[in-house]
């Protein structure tokens, strides 16, 4: 068992907001367990409402990033006027979307609307798979003309891949679609049983680490694409492991590794619940009752999880602040929310807590072109992007940063990613899977 104390309370990185229960589909895995009705609950909250909410975080930081999610969102009408509230407000706004509803028109709108990308879930090359998932035939071919719609009107989108033990053996094949696609990002989602997901097959310890161990490495080692794991607080420990000098293994805050629900990441549900994240169903509070600014400061469960006292192997690790584990998990299956993450493999060592990178202070000049590159980087990782670049300016001997640095690192990052030729023009991005030999 092992307790270490809150740091100084945060804006929170990211911000859920199920905007709805309704869907057009019906995922096997759905945390929401959302349903396929065309009309709204009226226990819903209304445009006004979610205004008022999306105003409320932007009054604790206008660097959170809000994701505009379902159910599927797209069966909101007033998803882009909600959008363009938390765009207006000063936050980074995305939408998090089964990629069906998704095309020409609706992307445009989206775009102008300030939206900066869409997460599309693909969960297999194999069409058969995804629909089956996905609990509706012809699913994976709107999802790929939903792709098509994003490259077509310049929106960013991320690839988002739920992976279990009859789809892990895809991850290559879909790290390599991601990237000649276009995509920006590629998660990896590793499923927590609630909602729908009880019913569903979870992964198994072993495909749990050779998948991460996979997606860590193509996380350092990827250029045309951010690879990121996700509800695998493990990342940390294996990124460790894998290369010490890398820096994302003990950025402040970075938010690829550690479990941040409660601690700078929070969930609204449809109905105005709060809660830790959208696998953790406990609720703090309701927006309709107290406002979300007053939860994420007061609320016990919230000061729970920012100073907690883990149980079990998560309690005697040496990652327990790297880490930590997910804490959904054994809430989920225990009721135990400080419980040991039974789906990590790793023992303890007895060896002392490494201690995460705190904070650094920024004694280098920036030029007001570097600082505007700075400000289009999502806050969750302005951080260690700072750190990177005064890295790189020391390093040729230099004493500014400046925007051609900035413009530097970045083609360095994502040299090649999205060119024209990836996908035939005009074609659908299925058309990719004869080029890459992937077998349909």
């Amino acid at each position: 068992m092992s307790a270490f104390p809150a740091t100084t309370l945060e804006a929170p990185f990211l911000v859920a907001l199920n905007l709805t229960q309704r869907c057009n589909l019906q995922c096997a895995h759905c945390y929401l367990d959302a349903g396929t009705r065309r009309d709204g609950d009226e226990v819903e909250l209304s445009t006004a409402e979610v205004k008022s909410v999306i105003d409320d975080i932007a009054s604790l930081s206008d660097e959170t990033m809000v994701v505009l999610t379902g159910g599927e969102p797209m069966m909101r009408r007033d998803l882009a006027e909600l959008a363009s509230h938390a765009n207006n407000r000063g936050l980074m706004v995305v939408v998090g979307s089964n990629g069906t509803l998704l095309n020409d028109a609706r992307a445009k709108t989206l775009k102008e609307a300030g939206v900066q990308g869409v997460g599309i879930s693909i969960d297999s090359l194999n069409p058969a798979y995804h629909d089956d998932f996905r609990g509706k035939p012809g699913a994976w071919e709107k999802a790929m003309a939903g792709i098509d719609a994003c490259r077509n009107n310049k929106l960013r989108f991320q690839i988002h891949f739920s992976v279990t033990d009859d789809n892990a053996h895809e991850l290559d094949d879909m790290i390599a679609f991601a990237r000649e696609s276009g995509a920006f990002v590629f998660n990896v989602f590793f499923l927590v049983c609630t909602g729908r997901g009880e019913k569903v097959t979870n992964i198994s310890l072993e495909t749990y680490e050779k998948v991460l161990a996979r997606v860590t490495q193509a996380a350092r080692d990827e250029s045309g694409l951010i690879v990121r794991a996700k509800c695998a607080p493990h990342f940390k420990r294996m990124a460790l492991e894998l290369d010490q000098s890398w820096p994302v293994t003990t950025a402040h805050g970075y938010e690829a590794g550690g479990c941040l629900a409660g601690t700078r990441y929070a969930r609204v549900t449809p109905m105005g619940d709060v809660t830790p994240c959208p696998y953790m169903e406990n609720s703090v509070g309701n927006v309709r009752n107290t406002s979300f600014s007053d939860l994420w400061r007061d609320a016990p469960v919230f000061k729970q999880l920012r100073a907690p006292v883990l149980e079990g192997r998560c309690g005697a690790c040496e990652y327990t602040k790297l880490c930590g584990g997910c804490r959904a998990r054994p809430l989920a299956r225990d009721g135990n929310m400080m419980g040991e993450d039974f789906l990590c493999g790793y023992e303890p060592q007895g060896g002392a807590v490494i201690e995460p990178l705190g904070a650094q202070e920024s004694t280098m000049a920036w030029t007001p072109g570097a600082e505007e590159w700075l400000g289009r980087i999502p806050s969750f990782v302005r951080r260690f992007v700072r750190v990177r670049a005064e890295n790189f300016v020391r390093e040729q001997g230099g004493d500014e940063v400046t925007a051609e640095v900035m413009g530097a690192l970045a083609r360095k990052k994502f040299k090649g990613r999205g060119k024209p030729s990836s996908l035939s023009p005009g074609g659908p991005a299925a058309s990719l899977l004869k080029r890459l030999g992937v077998k349909r």
